[in-house]
């Protein structure tokens, strides 16, 4: 596997000194961008079938050990703030559970049973979306998962590393982003790492875009909870209607701090009811409310 293979370009790192060991690990970082890029042939299609499982109401789980594991809860954490999301609409399943986030259980991977019963306990169904997450491509829990997930009717999406992979064969939509061998032979939480989390964000933010939770590339969605976010939530109420800070301020309050209905108050003088009436017509899409004649 290319993962696994030991690079001659990296036999002496343990003689380099801090300077050059960081000019060659981020030399080696700048070839991930085109790894993604070269595979986003597999990434489009699986993205698009996973975005039309959400808009009829479907989950998207990510399911993962170790690193991949962490970095698929880390992507579904951030979607509730983000775009208002349920904390249930996307979750990361990590092998080991949650006390693997913050402790390595190596050995929990390889437990394929409990891939299995990790994705029955969350009741995965037709409508849902499992994305497989593992560098090497081979790891068992992944694997059992993905092929519970399959059995369900669920829609299943394989990320991996390497290239030929068990789990692209395992699942619907294989996605291979082959980063080649790592600094340090085998740390797969550094390339293939990166890598990773490059294609889950795109599948977390391409899907909610997809699912009406922007507006041009403002987060209209965003849960205004603290005082950052609620400086932006203002922001972008100045930025789509023009209206004065005072102006945004106060529609913003009546409407709960939420950023469509404060826009479409000051811009078509809807109250929240007809607001979210209108929204929940256009599947959320506040361009689309805006525009109609």
């Amino acid at each position: 596997m290319e993962t696994e293979r030991v690079d001659p370009r990296y036999a002496t790192i343990d003689r380099a000194s801090v300077a050059e060991l960081a000019t060659l690990m981020n030399e080696a970082d700048a070839s991930v961008p085109a790894a993604v890029r070269a595979a986003l042939p597999q990434i489009v299609p699986a993205i698009e079938a996973v975005s039309r499982r959400m808009r009829g109401g479907g989950r998207l789980l990510y399911v993962g050990a170790g690193t991949p594991g962490r970095l698929g809860v880390l992507d579904a954490s951030e979607c509730p703030p983000t775009f208002s999301t349920p904390p249930e609409l996307v979750r990361g399943l990590i092998a080991g559970g949650d006390a693997a986030m913050f402790t390595a259980q190596e050995g929990v991977e390889d437990d394929a049973e409990a891939g299995r019963a990790a994705v029955a306990a969350e009741g995965v169904g037709p409508a849902d979306s499992v994305v497989g997450i593992t560098a090497s491509g081979r790891t068992p829990y992944v694997l059992a998962a993905i092929g519970e997930a399959r059995a369900r009717g669920a829609l299943t999406v394989g990320v991996s590393c390497n290239a030929g992979t068990a789990l692209s064969a395992a699942a619907e939509h294989g996605i291979e982003v082959v980063v080649g061998p790592e600094v340090v032979a085998g740390s797969t939480r550094l390339k293939a790492g990166t890598a990773q989390k490059l294609v889950l964000n795109m599948f977390s933010t391409i899907t909610m875009v997809q699912l009406g939770k922007t507006y041009g590339n403002l987060m209209v969605d965003v849960s205004a909870t603290n005082a950052k976010l609620r400086e932006r939530a203002i922001r972008m109420v100045r930025t789509v209607t023009g209206a004065s800070r005072e102006r945004a301020e106060e529609a913003l309050a009546a409407s709960g701090m939420r950023v469509k209905l404060a826009i479409l108050h000051l811009e078509r003088g809807l109250d929240a009811e007809d607001a979210i009436a209108r929204l929940a017509a256009t599947g959320g899409r506040l361009r689309d409310v805006l525009e109609e004649r």
